[in-house]
């Protein structure tokens, strides 16, 4: 059966599924990578930091809903494997309606929060009205996205990862629109920042359109036809399994939100120099972290469909193959962004601005920190296929704030500004010590139902 994730060699499956996986996140990276160069070479340090300021409001806007969407690629992976194509239907059409309900009532109110959100953050006052700008183009067309990233959610848990990447074209659309939507140097206003979102919200606009006139047109599996299109209604189980799965792997994005908001303002406090060289590390990082991501989303849904069929047995092993592909590609990767980072920073900030310096020893001291977080991600995955939910979410809260934010409270006084970069490995060191321990003597396979 077309999607089927419980056969075949483990390592060959498992690249065959999260290539496609990775290479749709590096042309969304890029979109933001070609935003940032455009934004941070002919605007400014000061719209540089508008938008790594708005990004991580961006970040949080979506965080509550991949969590429901990872619930659904779950279910819809279990009921994938054993055979139950209606009732994955069913799942995937209450995990879509949800989000876009979800999402229309976030992009209300953010419109109208947007200004008091960033005072919150502290935005420096120079990029203020760039970052108000583009945060609420995001607000506007956050429904869009919702659909699209549901879309692409659903046919990844019925083992397929080629459609996503096959049917968006955004990448390509994006960077042809960037050079129109910066068209001179010295707009260092609200207008050319938010141009910027504009151009990225019409690309993934045509990317969702024909993302789902593909799956029509081939009749692939999650396709709701006729009285099928009630689905999209949420309700029964359905409803209450991603409402109770969703809302643990929501608030695992939300935590790591609002600890990236903190880092923000407290890296706004160090000046618009740290500010802009944070956004251009950001930038790298997002790279940094797409095999893990990819990976472990691949773990996920092959564990999910392995349940569903009731075979246990191979769970451990699509595990330790995945927890071995993401480390080694992840030390690759960061192995080359430490080796030419001076050239790569540059792409963002420019060879003589004066915030070099500072990205540069921030990716000498965060880049590791990111490699072995590659291991946690990949367990939680195998953890989520199982309904395990709620203790990776207690994890990743210690990991970031006792771990994390609690360095920086008891560092600061004693060697400043470097806090804020030293308490990367501080945090995701203990984050991993704690997932490795539970997932080793932790009863999380006692989660699982269908």
């Amino acid at each position: 059966m077309r999607g089927d994730l419980t056969k075949g060699p483990i390592l060959k499956t498992l690249l065959f599924f999260s290539i496609p996986m990775l290479a749709s996140n590096v042309l969304q990276a890029l979109n933001g990578s070609v935003n940032a160069i455009w934004v941070g070479r002919l605007l400014g340090e000061a719209a540089l930091a508008a938008t790594a300021n708005a990004n991580i409001v961006m970040f949080l806007i979506f965080a509550a809903v991949f969590g429901f969407g990872m619930a659904t690629t779950v279910r819809v992976g279990q009921h994938f494997g054993a055979r139950q194509i209606d009732a994955a239907r069913q799942t995937f059409g209450t995990g879509v309606g949800f989000c876009l309900i979800i999402s229309i009532a976030t992009g209300v109110v953010g419109w109208f929060g947007a200004d008091a959100l960033l005072d919150v953050l502290g935005t420096p006052a120079a990029s203020k009205a760039n970052a108000l700008a583009y945060l609420r183009v995001v607000f506007v067309t956050i429904p869009l996205a919702t659909v699209n990233m549901m879309v692409s959610m659903g046919m990844r848990g019925a083992g397929d990862s080629k459609t996503p990447l096959r049917d968006d074209p955004g990448g390509r659309r994006r960077h042809r629109a960037q050079p129109d939507t910066h068209h001179r140097r010295g707009a260092a206003s609200a207008l050319g920042v938010a141009g910027s979102a504009i151009a990225t919200a019409l690309a993934n606009t045509a990317g969702m359109l024909l993302q789902i006139w593909v799956i029509y047109r081939n009749d692939l599996p999650l396709r709701l036809r006729g009285p099928e299109l009630g689905y999209l209604r949420p309700r029964g189980d359905d409803l209450r399994y991603v409402l109770s799965k969703g809302l643990p792997m929501g608030a695992q994005m939300l935590i790591v939100s609002a600890a990236g908001l903190i880092m923000v303002g407290l890296v706004n406090r160090e000046g618009l120099n740290a500010a802009a060289a944070y956004g251009a590390s950001l930038q790298l990082w997002n790279y940094l972290q797409m095999p893990a991501f990819a990976i472990g989303s691949a773990v996920s849904a092959m564990v999910a469909q392995s349940l569903g069929a009731g075979d246990h047995s191979r769970v451990d092993r699509v595990t330790v193959i995945g927890v071995g592909t993401a480390l080694v590609l992840s030390i690759v990767l960061a192995a080359l962004i430490v080796g030419f980072d001076a050239p790569l920073l540059a792409l963002f900030l420019g060879a003589d601005s004066p915030a070099m310096p500072i990205a540069e020893h921030i990716q000498l001291v965060c880049t590791a920190s990111f490699v072995i977080v590659s291991i946690t991600m990949i367990l939680t995955g195998t953890m989520r296929a199982y309904g395990a939910v709620v203790a990776p979410l207690v994890i990743l809260f210690l990991g970031l704030y006792p771990g994390r934010l609690g360095f920086y409270a008891i560092a600061e006084p004693l060697i400043g500004s470097e806090a804020v970069w030293w308490s990367y490995p501080v945090g995701s060191g203990l984050t991993v010590l704690i997932t490795v321990l539970y997932h080793r003597f932790g009863k999380w396979r006692d989660a699982f139902s269908m």
